[in-house]
């Protein structure tokens, strides 16, 4: 069934099979960055993780879990056309429900924040009691942005038009428009950094989806995005929220906006591939939990 939808050429995660037979998660790539406003190469972005992947341990120390004590799956490229968003949207949508009818956890690796519409709309197919949390330097509650209703600046509005609740947390939201942050203080979507537990701990028990844009951290620890904001966040930051959704029902998420080429050092792309592990671990700990 994934075969039409998947292209298994080049790297591949470390420790993952490409077999989904058995697994309980399932990686996929989305390399677009087709509305790009700043600097392009996002679509770069999921060849990176993987192929600085293994110069990481597959053991993390904070989870106490191990990659290789984990059946998970890459899935390859999500084979996508070429030019306007919607399309590519429309085909993130449809592998995100073969994976899901594979029986495993979806985790999307970006690519641009466009796409992660597609991915939260198959999710919440199966979960409508859905609760999208985010992770992001910029609002991204646009109408539209450049004539596109799907750019990246888009992103979080087209999720909630397919989140059945509208439930979503934006974490530490740092950049937007003033009618966005009007719009984030008058629905109480805006989370500070500080009461980030205290926001998601009633929530333990409810279908999670995170979205973790990379531009979320800050530019001195992460350079290798397209629009970089300063005033960010560091590892700590993020091994808070990992130690918090240890209690929670993680049921998919994406890592988006890796533009590696920007950085010459490397170091963005082997902090997105350690974001990408901690993602990993918790969602097979959460579908073992639910099997």
């Amino acid at each position: 069934m994934t075969a039409d939808l998947f292209d298994t050429d080049g790297a591949i995660y470390m420790a993952a099979r490409r077999d989904p037979h058995g697994c309980r998660v399932g990686l996929f790539g989305v390399p677009y960055d087709g509305t790009t406003s700043f600097r392009p190469g996002t679509r770069f972005g999921p060849a990176a993780i993987r192929e600085v992947s293994n110069g990481l341990e597959t053991y993390c120390p904070q989870l106490e879990l191990d990659l290789e004590e984990l059946a998970f799956a890459d899935l390859g490229a999500v084979v996508i056309p070429s030019g306007a968003p919607e399309p590519v949207v429309a085909a993130v949508r449809a592998a995100t429900s073969a994976v899901l009818e594979l029986g495993l956890a979806p985790l999307m690796l970006g690519g641009e924040h466009s796409i992660s519409s597609g991915a939260v709309a198959a999710v919440a197919e199966r979960h409508p009691d859905l609760v999208l949390v985010q992770l992001d330097a910029h609002a991204d509650l646009r109408q539209e942005w450049l004539g596109s209703h799907h750019s990246h600046a888009c992103a979080m509005r087209r999720c909630l038009e397919v989140l059945p609740r509208g439930q979503l947390l934006q974490i530490a939201i740092r950049s937007g428009t003033r009618a966005e942050f009007d719009e984030l203080h008058s629905t109480a979507r805006l989370v500070p950094i500080e009461r980030m537990a205290e926001a998601l701990e009633p929530l333990r028990g409810q279908p999670l989806y995170l979205t973790v844009d990379l531009d979320w951290f800050d530019p001195a620890v992460l350079p290798g995005t397209g629009t970089p904001e300063p005033g960010g966040f560091h590892w700590p930051d993020f091994a808070a929220l990992v130690a918090e959704l240890r209690h929670h029902r993680l049921v998919g998420a994406d890592v988006v906006e890796l533009a590696p080429q920007l950085d010459p050092s490397g170091v963005s792309a082997v902090l997105a591939a350690k974001v990408t592990r901690s993602l990993l671990l918790l969602l097979g700990a959460a579908q073992g939990a639910a099997q």
